[in-house]
Formats: C-alpha cells, sequence, structure tokens
C-alpha cells in the first residue's frame, strides 16, 4: 500500500477540448438530436419523491441505536443523498423547468438539496457550468485536484484516503482554485439549508441530524457511486479525458455515466441520453468506456500509474465568461 505512483504533473494539452466540436459534427449529421433538448418533467417528481422518502427515513432513525443508524446512513441515506446531487446536476442545467424557467430550476434546486444536510445547489451550478464551458481549464475548471492533491496523494493508501476524503475536497477546492464573491442566492441556499438542519435537530433529535448529515459525507466518499467523480475525466488511458460509463448504476443517478454524450449535449437530459448514444453511435461506441464504477475505484487505487494528477489540463485562451 506504500508505491508511490509515477505521475509527477498533470498531462498538459495544448488544444480546445473536444466536445464543443464533435457536438457541431454530431448535428451536422444528425440534426434530430435537437428533439431531444427539452425539459424533463420527471425530474421534479423523482426529486420530490426522493425528498419525501428521505424525510420519512429521518423520522424513522430518530429512535434506533447508534449502530443501526450509522448502518442505515451507508445503506440507504448514501445512495438516496448521491442519487439527489445528480438529481441537482440535472436541475443546474434547467433539465426540470427549463432554460426559460432558469429562477425556477434554482429554487428547486434548494429545495432538492434539503437531503443532503449541507448548502450546495447554488454554488455547484456557478462552478459546474464552468467546467462544461473550459473543461480542464488551469484556475477555472475546479473538478481538477490542487497541485497538493496531485503531490500528497501520491500512494495506494493515501489516494484510498483521498477517495474517502473526496467530500472535504470538493469543498474546499473552489476556494483554492477559483473563489467567487458570495450571491444572494448562495445565502438564500445557506439560509434555508441551515433552518431544514435546525429544524431537524429540534423535532426528531441528533440521531436524525446525523443520519442527514453522514449520508451525504458517506455517499460521497468511499461508495460504489462515487466511483463516477473519478471515471468521469481522470485520464486512465491518454487522450483520453471523457470517459462514459454504462453500467446499471446509471439508473440512480439520471444517466450522469453517459458523460461523453452529456458534455457534448449538456442541454439533453439525463433520461434522454441512451437515446442520443443511439441516434448517433458511430460517435460513441468506439469511445473507452466503463463497465463497473467499483473497478474504476479499485483501479484507481491499485494503478500505481494513476493518481489525482491524472487529468489533463490546459491554459484557457482568449477572454473567459464565468457564472
Amino acid at each position: 500500500m506504500g508505491n508511490t505512483v509515477a505521475r509527477e504533473d498533470f498531462e498538459w494539452v495544448y488544444t480546445d477540448q473536444p466536445h464543443a466540436d464533435r457536438r457541431k459534427e454530431i448535428l451536422s449529421k444528425h440534426p434530430e438530436i435537437k428533439t431531444l433538448m427539452k425539459p424533463d418533467y420527471n425530474v421534479i417528481w423523482l426529486t420530490v419523491l426522493m425528498v419525501f422518502a428521505q424525510v420519512v427515513a429521518l423520522y424513522l432513525v430518530k429512535d434506533l441505536d447508534w449502530k443501526w443508524v450509522v448502518f442505515w446512513s451507508y445503506v440507504f441515506g448514501s445512495c438516496l443523498d448521491h442519487s439527489m446531487t445528480l438529481a441537482i446536476h440535472e436541475i443546474a442545467h434547467n433539465s426540470a423547468f427549463g432554460n426559460c424557467k432558469s429562477s425556477w430550476n434554482r429554487w428547486f434546486g434548494m429545495f432538492a438539496n434539503l437531503p443532503l444536510g449541507f448548502p450546495y445547489s447554488i454554488s455547484f451550478k456557478r462552478y459546474h457550468m464552468d467546467h462544461h464551458r473550459y473543461l480542464g481549464g488551469d484556475g477555472i475548471d475546479v473538478d481538477i485536484p490542487t497541485d497538493f492533491e496531485g503531490w500528497f496523494f501520491c500512494t495506494r493508501f493515501r489516494k484510498l484516503l483521498w477517495i474517502i476524503l473526496q467530500p472535504l475536497f470538493y469543498a474546499i477546492r473552489p476556494l483554492n482554485i477559483n473563489p467567487k464573491p458570495i450571491s444572494r442566492l448562495e445565502i438564500i441556499n445557506f439560509a434555508i439549508q441551515f433552518g431544514f438542519d435546525a429544524l431537524v435537530y429540534y423535532f426528531l433529535g441528533i440521531k436524525s441530524l446525523f443520519y442527514l448529515l453522514a449520508g451525504a459525507v458517506l455517499g460521497l466518499g468511499l461508495h460504489p457511486i462515487s466511483g463516477h467523480f473519478i471515471a468521469e475525466h481522470y485520464m486512465f488511458l491518454k487522450g483520453y479525458e471523457t470517459y462514459s460509463y454504462y453500467g446499471p448504476l446509471n439508473k440512480l443517478t439520471f444517466n450522469v455515466g453517459y458523460h461523453n454524450e452529456h458534455h457534448d449535449f449538456p442541454n439533453v437530459p439525463g433520461s434522454s441520453l441512451p437515446l442520443l448514444k443511439k441516434m448517433a453511435p458511430e460517435y460513441y461506441d468506439h469511445l473507452p468506456q466503463y463497465n463497473s464504477w467499483a473497478k474504476v475505484l479499485y483501479d484507481f487505487v491499485m494503478d500505481d500509474t494513476i493518481s489525482p494528477y491524472s487529468r489533463m489540463k490546459r491554459h484557457l485562451k482568449g477572454e473567459v465568461k464565468q457564472e
């Protein structure tokens, strides 16, 4: 577990990200894909259902022994919370109410945020749009690890620790790489979320609050679904910076595994990404792909050529417009 990885820096590239050019080429050959660029109202009802399920779970765990609170936090709460982060991802792309009602999506994102315990949705929207526009952009894309992460988490044991601590790094990385002034909506998101947390503690007690917070931390750390964080953009094969996953966990994650398709067409809801792939198979079938997120986690830890440095990174040219 003490083997040191070979990489000492990111994979610096001097080409633009591939998704914009591929999108233009695909649309020229398959203009019917434009019909998929519309809201998916099922996101609304699924999100409401998940929030309701979490509220019920908060009530059910309030009198359990601590060992069962921890158990259900990982077995149920973590899965629901991770699924909810992907619902927020869909909402950030305006998939719930459409682009013409962007403010509705922002408010609904705050509602979807409630089961996570930590204010997240508004800040995620601001930084995630930069990730799409400037994939791998130095100082802009906060999905890229910091130099410290790449330098320090360089052994198998440390990489395992890094996976466990992923929620922490995703929370603090924007403050180090690309800090932005706090917006009015972020303040509202904080107030609503912490108000909800206080109500959970007041009416249901400390065990329910622990379940609320622990589920998010556990679900975004060492968890099979968390394999998507690494599967999406870590360079397991030289020259490829985005990878798709076509396994069964897509059913719990709004098809976020269809990640090449998603970056090519971020306005297509996750529910339509499998159809998009069928419309243009010649562009996706030959690309590297995964069938197991759990194996991605295992390979990331055990492969001494892979580390947080295994990301393609680029210096941006021209004007940068951020959220």
